[in-house]
């Protein structure tokens, strides 16, 4: 449901969140996370009680550890409006980079399907024999181009992101997706979780070409998986939502709208999603 705030506008509402503008605070945008969740390109019924604050609180956890990496938060937050201070960062306006930053540290999801079909993942050549969950040699970087809304986006090679941002952009791009996943990782590593995978997404403004933009490292842009259960052989026990994706592939052929998610399901999912901030943060 999206909220009607005084003095703002409300411009766009994503799949899962809402963004604002106020006439005062030209080149700021409130990015309001809502409570839907979405998967397989649909968004969900009905929503996960109290996501937006949840990945909200883990986005900014991750900013301010990640201090150093230039990032588009605003300093000054006393615009905030307090009805949704909980889920929604002031942010800068920038100019988007059409490319997602996948890196994957382990091979699972859509990485794994492509690897099947091609033993390679964006182009990416990976050693024979692996299995579904395997730890990769080393993390790997395997960009998604980001297709307008109501659309698929499109995994892609390196030469195509070249062609996209200009040979300069697409290698600072990987070399800080790559940076920023290793700190990540050792990070959660160090509180028992595996980071497997991760998105960024970045921009550009007239000081810096990539910035750090949108969530960071949240549970519905990451996998996370429990370590201990993972060294035991039980793979994929996750803190995201890939309870979701698996109950919808038990309940749902893909075609026409998806079903309503379960009462079961919601409570697990909310439930995970604060494990893990828990988990991360404490």
């Amino acid at each position: 449901m999206n909220v009607a705030l005084a003095d703002w506008t409300r411009v766009y509402s994503g799949k899962v969140r809402d963004l604002y503008t106020r006439e005062d605070l030209p080149g700021q945008v409130l990015l309001v996370a809502s409570d839907r969740v979405s998967a397989y390109d649909h968004v969900l019924q009905p929503a996960i009680p109290g996501k937006g604050a949840l990945l909200t609180r883990l986005s900014r956890w991750w900013f301010a550890t990640l201090a150093d990496v230039p990032n588009h938060l605003v300093a000054d937050e006393s615009p905030i409006p307090a009805e949704v201070a909980d889920r929604a960062m002031l942010v800068r306006t920038l100019h988007m980079h059409p490319v997602e930053c996948v890196v994957r540290g382990y091979l699972s999801g859509s990485g794994w399907k492509e690897y099947q079909a091609a033993g390679a993942i964006c182009g990416v050549e990976l050693p024979a024999g692996l299995s579904d969950g395997d730890r990769l040699p080393e993390p790997i970087f395997t960009p998604a181009w980001k297709a307008p809304f109501g659309e698929h986006d499109e995994n892609i090679a390196f030469d195509r992101v070249v062609e996209l941002v200009g040979a300069d952009v697409a290698e600072r791009l990987r070399a800080t997706s790559l940076a920023i996943f290793a700190r990540a990782a050792a990070i959660a590593e160090a509180r028992g979780v595996i980071l497997a995978d991760t998105k960024f997404e970045f921009g550009a403004d007239d000081e810096h070409p990539v910035i750090l933009a949108d969530e960071v490292l949240t549970s519905d842009s990451s996998r996370y998986w429990d370590l201990d259960a993972y060294r035991a052989g039980r793979r994929g026990v996750s803190w995201d939502k890939q309870g979701v994706r698996d109950w919808l592939t038990a309940h749902w052929d893909g075609s026409g709208a998806p079903p309503p998610l379960d009462d079961e399901i919601v409570a697990a999912t909310a439930a995970r999603y604060r494990e893990l901030i828990d988990r991360l943060t404490s």
